[in-house]
């Protein structure tokens, strides 16, 4: 006979969905968690001959999920969401987005506007994001502050703004934060540099060199618009990932961003070299950039996560939305309804990103000794019912709207869909706050 465990908390659920290989649905089990980790997943009876917890939640109408984890968001353009809608990607960022964020972006505004996107991502399921801004340290804060797990981007970019004063400068500095915050478990690392468009070979080969040397991702925007590979071509010859090729950044190392525009040439060679996708249809959509071939990807075995981009070119940090979406295209750009089944879309918003952003032996799906980074998902909505199969409800029919729960390393930061963490009143103040600076100077 085994002997009982004592843990800290026990959840029950209508169904548990670990995302394993096995495409399991488990029903009416339990997680076990111990010191932030899962330490068992059984049978509810089972789980209550086995476990002594000091904290036993009964989610009999719900799902269970491994968090949500958002591939690709600027987090802190939060701030500018709405500010400037329906213009092509280019006019978009130089008549709009990059002007505001030269006379407004600052250390606060960046703390400011990263606790409001932590909020609606823990609001929505999600448990972990990957960023790309100015003020990572402040960024850095904001995660540590909301409770959820981060990967911050060191960014680089080829000009100067209130952050750095160049290419050596920024990177400086973000090896810097990281060197000073390497032991915070919540938090991992990218070099971001921000898209070919921006960034010289110089500052490009130098951040191969520091990735290598510390083994870190690079995360990068790359093929989103048409005119970003004609800009290539006529700069420097070649389409920009054959660009990347030459100068050695094709690597398991590589998270590449939106990927629209590919020849088949070109999807070999992102097999070839194991880097990893982000596909990012609610943004690609919305800025018209096309439809990325995410089917051609996934069948040559390309590592594809989803991310929601900034909410300032969403509008939503919303990762059930872009589930939805990107089985939905999947389907209607191949005329197949078979093309990116359910199941498959969830793993790109879990165990897909993990993999990516090299923490999938910490989360992306639920079982034993990975942290326990978890989303409850309440069934009892009318428009769930009936339910015959949880993960196509949850893939087609259920919204952020239906997230009760979340936890990360095992600490509850949503029970019964308020934060417990982060303030809502002060979060409305300071988004006022800064909408009325931004309008007194457009």
């Amino acid at each position: 006979m085994q002997d009982t465990v004592h843990i800290d908390t026990l959840i029950e659920a209508r169904w548990i969905i670990p995302v394993d290989p096995q495409q399991s649905i488990l029903n009416h089990h339990a997680i076990a968690i111990n010191q932030g980790k899962i330490i068992g997943i059984q049978p509810i009876n089972n789980a209550h001959s086995r476990f002594k917890a000091r904290e036993i939640i009964a989610l009999n109408n719900h799902a269970l999920i491994p968090g949500l984890i958002n591939l690709h968001t600027h987090a802190a353009m939060i701030l500018m969401r709405g500010l400037a809608n329906d213009l092509p990607l280019m006019e978009w960022l130089n008549k709009h987005i990059w002007p505001t964020e030269s006379r407004h972006v600052n250390t606060s505004f960046v703390l400011d506007g990263t606790r409001l996107a932590c909020a609606e991502m823990l609001r929505g399921g999600i448990t972990c994001f990957n960023d790309m801004y100015f003020f990572p340290e402040a960024s850095a804060q904001a995660v540590l502050d909301s409770g959820m797990r981060a990967s911050l981007g060191m960014i680089a970019i080829d000009f100067p703004t209130a952050y750095a004063n160049d290419a050596d400068d920024y990177l400086a500095k973000g090896m810097a934060l990281r060197d000073r915050l390497y032991s915070e478990p919540l938090l991992s690392f990218c070099f971001a540099p921000h898209a070919p468009y921006t960034v010289s070979d110089k500052t490009l080969t130098n951040i191969l060199t520091y990735a290598e040397q510390l083994e870190v991702p690079i995360h990068i925007h790359l093929h989103e618009t048409l005119d970003e590979i004609n800009l290539s071509i006529e700069s420097h010859g070649v389409r920009p990932i054959e660009r990347m090729h030459q100068l050695g950044l094709l690597s398991p190392g590589l998270i590449a961003v939106h990927m629209v525009h590919l020849t088949d040439n070109e999807i070999r060679l992102i097999k070839q070299h194991g880097c990893h996708t982000v596909h990012c249809p609610s943004s690609n959509l919305k800025l018209a950039s096309g439809f990325a071939p995410v089917t051609s990807l996934l069948d040559n075995n390309i590592n594809v996560g989803l991310g929601t981009d900034s909410a300032a070119s969403n509008n939503r940090l919303d990762m059930f939305e872009e589930m939805r979406l990107a089985a939905l295209l999947a389907k209607a750009s191949t005329n197949q309804a078979d093309a990116l089944p359910a199941h498959q879309a969830l793993e790109m918003a879990t165990i897909n990103n993990a993999r990516a952003l090299g923490i999938d032996e910490i989360t992306g799906t639920l079982a034993s000794g990975k942290a326990a980074d978890i989303t409850a998902i309440d069934f009892s909505d009318l428009h769930l019912s009936p339910c015959y199969d949880p993960v196509s409800h949850l893939v087609y029919a259920a919204g952020r709207e239906q997230v009760s729960h979340v936890w990360v390393n095992g600490k509850m930061l949503l029970e019964d869909k308020k934060l417990t963490t982060l303030d809502s009143t002060q979060l409305h103040n300071r988004a006022a706050y800064w909408e009325e600076c931004i309008k007194s100077t457009a």
